[in-house]
């Protein structure tokens, strides 16, 4: 099954779904007609009438009686062949109420007719009932009416329900196509922007110092390949994503050298908890982007990961100032730039409002980044 193709599982998940309801059918059919059999069995053995005195008028009751049910199960089993292909199920309440009157009005007609004409009529049978036997047949119609109305409401309601539950996977897996396509646009989006900014930090160093530019290339395709690896990823251990931003930051050195200085204060048990892959990267690239290389004197770049409330808080601070009028990185609010806006969206997209990513003021002369990334069930 889980090699097949995504048409061929979903033919297949339908397959299953139809014979099992065909098979609940015939199990409620069936066991339906025959509860209602011995139902009126047991009626006539243990509520014996005046004409039914000895074994044989009650054998040949309970005959007659199997024969009305039979013929009650193949009437309303062939009619239900026939409303199938009339299309009745995909119809609303509104249009099934007046052909479920019509159809058991029709279904108890013919049953009552046959069940009562052919044994006493055709057959030539005696009849011993207290009423006429028109006026028996009468009070059949209109009891199998009922009795028929009431089948096929719990059937078409089964069906509706069933329409309901299939509408809303259909719906909820539409939001998850819808999800998939987003977060693979905006990852699109981070690996160029990611690998331009590499490539200016090994092209400063490669006319300098041959030696440590190969040494970058390794460290820029290590990077290239968690990056290119880890799209095909929701999250990442925070370990893994740390791992890289130091592999950054050591090909950003080569260009800023003393001016680009990090302070890491992670906590230990944060090291396996999960995060989107690029997360920190790109919060990372934003601080170098706007913090030192915009000031001659550069600065400092703390990470901070704390643990907190059921939820892994992340910081990058650096040093500068936001923008006026740009005080968030919240849904609805506008950023400075693709890269924290791409952050800030697959944010949401995998954890909806549990989720935040903010960037704001924070001691004089310094801005902080702060992720707030809930941890799933597995991670906790």
């Amino acid at each position: 099954m889980e090699n097949l193709p995504l048409p061929d599982v979903l033919l297949s998940d339908e397959t299953r779904r139809v014979r099992a309801k065909d098979r609940l059918y015939v199990i409620c059919q069936t066991g339906g007609w025959m509860f209602f059999l011995g139902l009126q069995i047991f009626i006539i053995l243990a509520f014996p009438s005046k004409e039914r005195v000895d074994a044989g008028e009650a054998v040949y009751s309970c005959g007659i009686v199997a024969f009305v049910i039979t013929l009650g199960w193949l009437i309303t089993h062939y009619t239900r062949l026939m409303v199938q292909s009339w299309g009745w199920k995909s119809l609303g309440w509104r249009a099934l109420v007046p052909r479920i009157l019509a159809v058991s009005a029709v279904q108890s007609l013919v049953w009552s007719v046959l069940g009562y004409g052919y044994p006493y009529l055709v057959v030539g049978l005696p009849w011993t009932g207290h009423v006429p036997l028109w006026v028996a047949i009468s009070f059949s119609v209109v009891n199998g009416v009922v009795m028929l109305a009431g089948w096929w409401c719990v059937y078409f309601f089964y069906h509706l329900f069933d329409r309901y539950n299939r509408l809303q996977i259909e719906q909820l897996r539409l939001a998850t196509h819808v999800k998939e396509a987003e977060l693979r646009a905006l990852k699109s989006q981070v690996n160029p922007h990611f690998i331009f900014n590499s490539l200016n930090s090994l092209r400063a160093l490669i006319d300098e110092d041959p030696g440590r530019a190969r040494q970058a290339v390794t460290q820029l395709a290590n990077l290239l390949r968690y990056s290119l690896q880890s799209g095909q990823l929701e999250t990442v251990p925070f370990e893994e994503e740390l791992r890289v931003v130091n592999d950054y930051l050591a090909l950003e050195q080569v260009r800023h050298e003393e001016r680009l200085r990090l302070r890491l204060d992670v906590a230990p048990e944060t090291l396996q908890l999960p995060i989107p892959p690029m997360l920190l990267q790109t919060l990372v690239e934003n601080a170098v982007k706007y913090g030192i290389s915009m000031r001659p004197e550069g600065g400092e770049i703390a990470i901070l990961a704390r643990r907190e409330s059921g939820a892994l808080r992340l910081q990058v601070t650096n040093p500068g100032a936001l923008a006026a009028g740009v005080p968030s990185l919240a849904p609805g609010q506008s950023s400075t730039g693709l890269g924290l806006a791409n952050a800030a969206s697959r944010l949401r997209l995998l954890f909806g409002d549990r989720a935040s990513l903010q960037l704001r003021p924070d001691k004089p002369g310094y801005v902080v980044a702060e992720a707030i990334i809930p941890l799933t069930a597995s991670a906790t």
